[in-house]
């Protein structure tokens, strides 16, 4: 496929980029059918990351202290397990969803540095943690934690040619629906009577597309 997005729709064409933030994550991160993928935000990139990694075959625990937007991940991209830390034992929960293996892999989206510090705790022997999210100050990890696991951490920074042929080439066929991440739309010359809405959490925003 080329990159030229001839055939998408407006919608579809709007999404490319910040899907494929997403799927350099994924990319990033090796993510295969073997693997059971923690994505710790279910924000517009972290919901990008999470279907991506459905489409590699993963089986993948999204995790956010959001429950509508753990409702709406189930609904639109049926993830496999939904998990709020504030009402659950996320260590606990985590080995009895993989045996006691936990996560494969890891990934932020959440640019929370108390969350991407306590990352490392949800990570099985060998896997790979990646950084999707970005913030300020420093990552503490316990150095004892990191070394027994063997651990991979990764950045992922923006996307790559070849993680936009990708997300392309998904919108052609199907297996990523546009229409999923899209809650709001506003028109253009409505835009200053409404910009603050579209960050209000009671109005439930995951994706707002504006009509020029």
């Amino acid at each position: 496929y080329l990159l030229r997005g001839e055939g998408l729709s407006y919608d579809q064409l709007a999404l490319v980029e910040p899907l494929a933030i997403a799927a350099h994550g994924i990319r990033r991160a090796e993510v295969t059918k073997n693997d059971s993928v923690l994505v710790m935000g279910a924000g517009p990139i972290g919901l990008g990351v999470a279907k991506i990694a459905k489409i590699k075959g993963a089986k993948v625990f999204l995790m956010d202290i959001n429950d509508q937007r753990l409702e709406f991940a189930k609904k639109n991209f049926n993830i496999d397990t939904c998990l709020n830390p504030l009402t659950t034992n996320l260590i606990a929960k985590l080995g009895e969803l993989t045996d006691g293996d936990m996560a494969t892999v890891v990934i932020d989206a959440t640019g929370n540095q108390k969350v991407m510090n306590d990352g490392l705790y949800y990570l099985a022997h060998g896997g790979r943690y990646v950084l999707v999210g970005l913030q300020k100050g420093d990552l503490v990890f316990n150095h004892p934690e990191f070394h027994k696991r063997e651990t991979s951490l990764l950045s992922s920074r923006n996307a790559t040619i070849e993680d936009f042929r990708f997300v392309i080439k998904c919108l052609r066929e199907g297996s990523i629906d546009a229409d999923s991440f899209i809650t709001h739309r506003l028109d253009f010359n409505t835009l200053p009577d409404n910009f603050q809405s579209i960050s209000d959490p009671s109005n439930k925003v995951v994706k707002a597309l504006i009509n020029v």
